[in-house]
């Protein structure tokens, strides 16, 4: 469990280090090098699972299992490879007057917290330190989202705090019914530990885990951005600086629908009931189509692909309440491919929104004429997140796709009806924005697009072949979830 503490330790010390050295020239450096040894950290760690399989601590406190481990590292990698593009990024926003030196210290610091808060999610085998967790991420993000200070970032930072605020809520009562649930059958010390409620998921009280699993859905859910719990979200990304966006796009959104898969494993076991799936099933096919039509009528450039994360996450919902090895699977393939997906387009969004000088869609034309290599990583991102072959994120949705045939095949038609309309929705924006007509006054800027290539590469790469030891991690991580193997 070395691994794993200090994949902890490491951005803890980020905090600290940067709240009390401030900002210097080489913080952005510093940042990188910190995400970079915490990925050789969560690469150790998942050795360890490889070899040893679940790996729980000495007091019960930690549990790295094949679900959580590979989504650990995929938080480390994109939070490495955003914290190389934020480097430059970061200081072009200094450079141009949108932020100040203690800003920055706050950027760089709150960064830290961000990573702490979701490796903590992951990590943690206690249900009520996840929910600290997510509580945690809350308060980071909010810092972050209201950086630039303005009345439009305030206002964001405010709706995503209430929202997510009242949402939250609901996730804790929720955990109190699971710990009124554990105790009636147990000690109250270890009443919160999922290694233990998930042992003995048959004694529970099914009637309270129901009741229990709607608030977890509701309260989870928000920060997932299910429609109808949705609304924080495009402002969050729409307001913030685009490193937030990314990170906040492809790992927080990860870490709460975790959290809920968690809670559906214990409700499944208790209740040898579909009522947890349907629920997720319902929520994340109403999020899948609304955002899906939603797309068409965004005029702002990060507002487009947010409303493009809460279709995936719907999708991705709406697998993992189809249950069963081949959803599930696909379920797990779509989280990766999707983390990396749009986590490399927000990259491309940002410069692009620096070299337009806006994020409105209006004014951002002819991509490819101004600058080629970010007109070229815009296209190939929406390519890839539409679900055009050979990319990876066509693989997990035709695999989703079978998934309803098999089980729920009159839900086959809504499904190939939300691709249809999110690919148009799409399309019809990025078109102009690409090929349109150079603006006469617009310049080539400094881009570092060497996480959008390395991304966009590995999505390529999962579309053609899935590696053998991620194969390996998919395939034990479906037989946990769907309960076929015991922890």
């Amino acid at each position: 469990m070395i691994a794993a503490y200090l994949v902890l330790l490491i951005p803890l010390i980020g905090i600290i280090f940067f709240a009390l050295a401030g900002h210097r020239d080489d913080t952005g450096k510093l940042n990188v090098r910190f995400n970079g040894i915490c990925l050789l950290a969560t690469i150790w760690l998942a050795i360890n699972v490889l070899n040893q399989g679940t790996i729980i601590s000495s007091g019960k406190a930690f549990l790295i299992d094949p679900f959580n481990v590979y989504l650990i590292v995929l938080t480390a990698f994109v939070g490495f490879t955003t914290s190389i593009f934020s480097a430059p990024y970061m200081a072009h926003e200094k450079e141009i007057g949108k932020l100040t030196d203690g800003r920055l210290k706050l950027y760089h610091s709150m960064f830290q917290g961000f990573m702490l808060a979701m490796y903590l999610v992951l990590t943690t085998n206690n249900m009520g330190i996840m929910w600290v967790a997510m509580e945690g991420a809350t308060l980071a993000t909010v810092l972050l989202v209201s950086l630039y200070r303005t009345p439009e970032s305030i206002e964001a930072a405010w709706k995503y705090f209430i929202l997510c605020g009242v949402g939250i809520a609901q996730a804790l009562f929720g955990t109190i019914l699971l710990y009124y649930a554990a105790v009636q059958i147990g000690d109250g010390e270890n009443a919160l530990l999922w290694s233990v409620l998930y042992q003995n998921a048959g004694k529970l009280n099914p009637e309270i885990l129901e009741i229990g699993f709607v608030f977890m859905l509701i309260g989870y859910g928000t920060k997932i951005g299910l429609v109808p719990l949705h609304n924080w979200l495009p402002d969050a990304h729409s307001e913030g600086p685009t490193p937030m966006s990314a990170v906040l796009s492809g790992l927080l959104l990860n870490d709460a629908l975790y959290a809920v898969v968690r809670n559906k494993m214990l409700v499944d076991g208790a209740t040898h009931s579909s009522m947890a799936g349907f629920l997720m099933m319902g929520f994340g096919m109403l999020s899948f189509l609304v955002a899906a039509v939603l797309l068409h009528r965004q005029k702002d450039i990060k507002r487009l692909f947010s409303y493009s994360s809460i279709e995936h996450m719907g999708l991705m919902t709406f697998a993992f309440g189809i249950g069963g090895p081949l959803a599930t699977f696909a379920a797990l393939l779509h989280m990766t491919v999707h983390s990396l997906t749009k986590s490399a387009i927000f990259v491309t969004v940002g410069h692009a929104a620096q070299l337009a000088g806006t994020q409105k869609m209006e004014r951002i034309r002819g991509l490819i004429r101004t600058q080629p290599k970010i007109g070229w990583g815009l296209l190939i991102g929406t390519i890839s997140i539409a679900g055009f072959p050979p990319f990876g994120v066509f693989t997990s949705e035709f695999l989703v796709l079978l998934a309803t045939m098999h089980s729920y095949p009159w839900l086959t038609l809504p499904l190939l009806l939300g691709i249809g309309i999110a690919f148009a929705g799409l399309f019809r924006h990025i078109q102009p924005m690409v090929y349109g007509d150079k603006p006469k006054d617009q310049k080539p800027i400094s881009a570092n697009l060497w996480p959008v290539m390395i991304h966009l590469a590995l999505v390529l790469w999962l579309g053609l072949a899935i590696p053998g030891f991620l194969a390996h991690w998919f395939s034990q991580a479906t037989l946990l979830i769907s309960g076929s193997t015991p922890l």
